[in-house]
């Protein structure tokens, strides 16, 4: 046979390069993870360089000025390095002035905006400007239905969202303008990708939405199927079934972002034996009902305190962490006051605190009373100084206790200890367990794995341990 007859394959075609910036909450995160499995699965290849890419994609947020600028910055850098750039996220559904897009009005050369979980849209402006190659060895082969996408986070942790949207009007934000009402995921889709998760090697799974508590309002609670069994589209259902996958794997299910219903207490038992972590994340803002009647929250504030305590009582071990808003219009002295006295008898684990800000396009802008920015500013470092002394009070009783310890990053041959968060402690929002070089000499510490660690010390927001 002669080297001409020789049938070769074709040369390997390079897959076209995409640019990508995750910016926001982890809300945005797992929109972001959505698009850059479809970007995988198609064939296309990610650039650790603008510059180096065929496209760039910038999901954005939009919620509060120092983000937009930063969003607007980073679509800025990409243009100049790149000059092909779609926008998605919270700040590619922002209206600007004249009613236009006000991504479109501060650069107006983006190939596309978009909104927020708008994976179907940005896919369709990628193909428009960088076709997907044709592969004849692969595109005849029915792609296979992956159980779990692209991931953003470290291989052992994870979000879950179950919800897109929030349905209630709070004067302050702006997010049901960016991202609808609320709009909850069935039930069964959320449990088949928890379970893919577990499987892949996650072993913590933080539960995320607007309006954590709120899931399934939407759809009056319609019931859904999960492995042939019929479940409720419901806050404690969806709990109970968590628990249940995450149980073989030893694995931790944290809420976030859950408001203070009345409902949330019968989710308490399911922490007092650990099935769930004993962690809630509760958005207050504040404790006065004046304010809290001008911010128009959900939830009756006067009755925090009471849902606080009924909360412990039935598990003693739990952990609340929330966000607080200082300075908000119209705040008097004696309201801000109540606020402290709130944080100090609520005694809240982890609390977080922003001056207010005014935001373009809350309702809040319009309030009577709009305080100076540096008395906002001083009334958020007050509240940090109460908030700080609570946590520092709380950490200290755990020194000499012996805690779970979930391994976030370990050192070659983990000789020389790690760090790590117990049920306590959420990823980047909250403290750490500085873990001391284990009491054996042979004993290794590895990321993604569970140690059981005593406390010898606390140190500001973290704790210190050896594990044992």
């Amino acid at each position: 046979m002669s080297e001409d007859s020789i049938v070769r394959p074709p040369a390997a075609i390079a897959a076209p390069k995409i640019g990508f910036v995750s910016l926001g909450c982890p809300k945005a995160l797992t929109d972001s993870e959505l698009i850059l499995t479809r970007l995988s699965a198609e064939g296309y290849a990610t650039s650790k360089t603008f510059a180096g890419a065929d496209l760039v994609i910038v999901n954005t947020c939009g919620f509060i000025d120092d983000a937009v600028k930063e969003s607007l910055d980073t679509i800025g850098e990409a243009l100049a390095a790149n000059g092909k750039v779609i926008v998605t996220g919270c700040l590619g559904a922002k209206a600007g002035e004249g009613g236009g897009n006000f991504v479109r009005q501060m650069h107006p050369s983006v190939l596309a905006v978009t909104g927020p979980h708008a994976t179907d849209e940005v896919m369709d402006t990628v193909h428009a400007h960088v076709p997907k190659p044709h592969d004849p060895f692969v595109d005849l082969v029915p792609a296979p239905r992956a159980s779990i996408g692209i991931k953003l986070t470290p291989k052992h942790y994870a979000y879950l969202k179950i919800s897109e949207g929030c349905n209630h009007r709070c004067t302050f934000c702006i997010i049901p303008s960016l991202r609808g009402d609320l709009v909850s995921r069935p039930i069964g889709d959320v449990l088949s990708e928890a379970a893919a998760l577990f499987e892949s090697g996650v072993r913590e799974l933080l539960v995320i939405s607007q309006d954590t508590s709120a899931y399934g309002v939407d759809v009056r609670y319609r019931t859904g199927f999960w492995n042939g069994r019929p479940v409720k589209t419901q806050l404690l259902e969806l709990c109970e079934r968590l628990a249940e996958i995450a149980k073989p794997f030893g694995a931790w299910v944290r809420l976030h972002y859950v408001y203070p219903y009345p409902h949330v207490d019968a989710v308490l038992p399911l922490m007092a034996t650990g099935a769930i972590l004993p962690y809630l994340d509760v958005p207050f803002q504040h404790s006065h009902p004046d304010v809290l009647r001008r911010m128009k929250r959900p939830a009756s504030g006067e009755k925090n305190l009471e849902r606080l305590a009924r909360w412990r009582e039935i598990c003693p071990e739990l952990v609340v962490r929330s966000t607080f808003i200082a300075g908000f219009p119209g705040e008097s002295e004696a309201e801000f006051e109540d606020l402290l006295g709130f944080l100090r008898e609520a005694k809240i684990d982890r609390a977080g605190c922003f001056a207010y800000s005014p935001v373009e396009g809350a309702v809040a802008n319009a309030l009577p009373g709009m305080l100076p920015a540096e008395v906002r500013e001083a009334r958020k470092a007050r509240f940090m100084a109460v908030a700080e002394g609570v946590s520092a009070a709380k950490l200290e009783r755990r020194v000499g206790a012996t805690m779970q310890v979930l391994v976030d990053s370990a050192p070659a041959l983990g000789r020389r200890g790690g760090v790590g968060r117990s049920y306590a402690d959420a990823p980047e929002i909250d403290g750490r367990v500085r873990l001391l070089p284990p009491e054996k000499a042979s004993r290794t510490l590895r990321a993604g794995e569970f140690t059981r660690a005593k406390i010898i010390a606390a140190d500001g927001h973290d704790l210190i341990g050896v594990p044992i």
